[in-house]
């Protein structure tokens, strides 16, 4: 049983063209706590808040967290749906698994996340292309300098109104190429959705952003030519009508959007391949114009289309428009989110339905 503890101090709602992502909070949040005797207990929704933990906790030390992201849609019939929200809980445990934490109960995390958006259902914006970001997280709590596992941890659900990710419309980026900072190895913890992984990137990241470019690709940690990531984002190519992503190979997320998109395709008959692609065939496919779309898939721009990498010193355009295949995604994408779509797969859930 969930119980909830409605705050007495509602917030002001921000205007719908100012919430960018993620510098808003709802009024509520959610808490969990695991310890070896009464194992996940004590499911609450609460007023949003501090948290109030020891200084030796070991989430700050050993970096023992994990997250996940996803969204809740206000529909043109104002229902309001979560989208794929279980492949979340799934992709959680996973990382779980991973970093030797506990699991949790995948109904439990369900009913979390729909009694939470339901008690701040009306912090769900109705303007368009904006929704409610929800962002769960796993810490360890235990106070202990020791590299070990911690022994308590606390579940935490919180909730952001965003905006549209392209405030102008969804238009083609510019790629810078990273041949020296890598994000993840094969045996580590590329796959799962860990805050370490991300950490990783922000040099160069912030770097390229300097430089004026919107991402960094990502290469393999070994051969440095392999392509892994956008981002924090799954990347496709469209070389000679066939699309191609990188395999999951243990080193990149295995993301929701990106599943959603190659399910999506091949219910079209396109060709999909999930194979081992490497900098230098883009690069050839390019310049003998074979190559007629790049783009990047997750859930905070669901469709990004590539309009040029930055390799080696040299521009290597792509497109200066968005792909005919990159728009039909993002508008299915987007339209079965925000209901105006047919759900023909089953992937939409009404909250309180």
């Amino acid at each position: 049983m969930i119980t909830i503890k409605l705050t007495e101090n509602r917030k002001p709602k921000p205007p719908a063209d100012g919430l960018g992502f993620g510098q808003y909070f709802t009024d509520h949040m959610f808490l969990y706590d695991y310890s070896p005797e009464k194992g996940w207990h004590d499911a609450r929704v609460v007023p949003y808040a501090p948290l109030q933990l020891d200084p030796a906790s070991m989430v700050f030390h050993y970096g023992q967290e994990l997250f996940e992201g996803l969204k809740a849609y206000r529909g043109v019939d104002g229902k309001v749906r979560l989208f794929r929200a279980i492949e979340n809980v799934r992709r959680l445990n996973r990382s779980c698994s991973r970093l030797h934490i506990p699991e949790l109960d995948e109904q439990k995390v369900m009913e979390a996340f729909n009694t939470l958006v339901k008690t701040d259902i009306d912090w769900v914006p109705e303007a368009p292309d904006c929704s409610l970001y929800l962002r769960p997280f796993v810490i360890a709590t235990d106070p202990f300098l020791g590299v070990c596992a911690s022994r308590t941890y606390k579940f935490i659900v919180i909730l952001s109104p965003v905006g549209s990710y392209y405030t102008g419309g969804i238009a083609p980026t510019r790629i810078f190429i990273e041949e020296s900072d890598v994000r993840a190895v094969r045996g580590g913890t590329g796959e799962a959705k860990v805050g370490g992984n991300y950490a990783a990137t922000m040099r160069a990241q912030e770097n390229a952003k300097l430089d004026g470019f919107a991402q960094v690709l990502w290469l393999d940690a070994i051969e440095r030519k392999y392509i892994e990531e956008i981002g924090t984002s799954n990347a496709f190519f469209i070389i000679d009508g066939t699309v191609i992503t990188p395999p999951l190979s243990g080193t990149i997320l295995p993301g929701i959007t990106r599943r959603s998109v190659i399910e999506l395709l091949k219910s079209w008959g396109e060709r999909v391949e999930e194979r081992l692609i490497s900098i230098d065939e883009v690069v050839t496919a390019v310049k003998e114009k074979r190559l007629s779309e790049a783009f990047a898939s997750g859930t905070a721009a669901v469709i990004s289309p590539v309009g040029s990498f930055h390799y080696k010193g040299s521009e290597v355009p792509v497109r200066d428009d968005v792909g005919p295949m990159a728009r039909k995604l993002y508008d299915t994408l987007t339209g079965i989110q925000w209901g105006k779509v047919e759900d023909t797969f089953g992937w939409t859930a009404v909250v309180g339905g």
